[in-house]
């Protein structure tokens, strides 16, 4: 075998080994883009699952949230409404309110809160609660304790004692008597319906 064809024998091998080498390569290549395929393919439910589970869980943080504001928003109205009913009856006590409860539950409609926190009357502007509260109790007397005439043992005497006759007539009862003169009007038509009653 002269040199030339050892030339191109040697040649041919070197081509037939950079072909087989770049061969090997792309055979190379290719396993490894298979590989991180399918390795993506197998991460990938891992990752969506991740996801999923994380938008519940910001979801689940989002509802709890919201119902902690709507919580705190309720336990504030009812702190207001008891602060509220608190300082109403408070000031009904003050007047001298016997029938509380009655008192409160026909003024408690017509008082609000204020932008600055104050309790007002509604639609009274410039008038304090205080001032409307004095006003409704002297419009209504009867939220008020009975006052009872006379000392202690005076209803035993005066149940033993012969009837007095009536210091008063019919024409002097008018709108506008002092308290004294209207208890003892009522307690004179009181003693006469009840000896109507027992026919005497």
């Amino acid at each position: 075998m002269d040199q030339n064809e050892i030339n191109n024998h040697s040649a041919g091998e070197e081509q037939t080994a950079a072909a087989s080498s770049e061969h090997i390569r792309d055979l190379v290549r290719q396993a490894i883009d298979e590989f991180v395929r399918v390795q993506q393919k197998k991460a990938e439910p891992a990752y969506k699952a991740e996801l999923y589970e994380e938008r519940k869980r910001r979801e689940n943080l989002e509802s709890r949230l919201n119902q902690l504001v709507e919580e705190n928003r309720r336990a504030k109205a009812l702190a207001e409404e008891a602060d509220r009913s608190s300082q109403i009856r408070s000031e009904l006590q003050r007047l001298g309110v016997a029938k509380l409860d009655l008192a409160y539950k026909a003024v408690k409609d017509d008082i609000m809160r204020t932008d600055d926190g104050r309790l007002q009357p509604r639609g009274q502007d410039g008038k304090t609660l205080q001032e409307y509260l004095a006003g409704f109790v002297q419009e209504n007397p009867e939220l008020l304790p009975a006052r009872i005439a006379g000392g202690s043992g005076a209803n035993a005497a005066a149940k033993s004692a012969p009837a007095a006759p009536a210091s008063f007539s019919l024409d002097a009862i008018l709108p506008g008597m002092r308290k004294e003169d209207l208890d003892r009007v009522r307690e004179e038509i009181s003693r006469l319906a009840s000896q109507a009653l027992r026919g005497s």
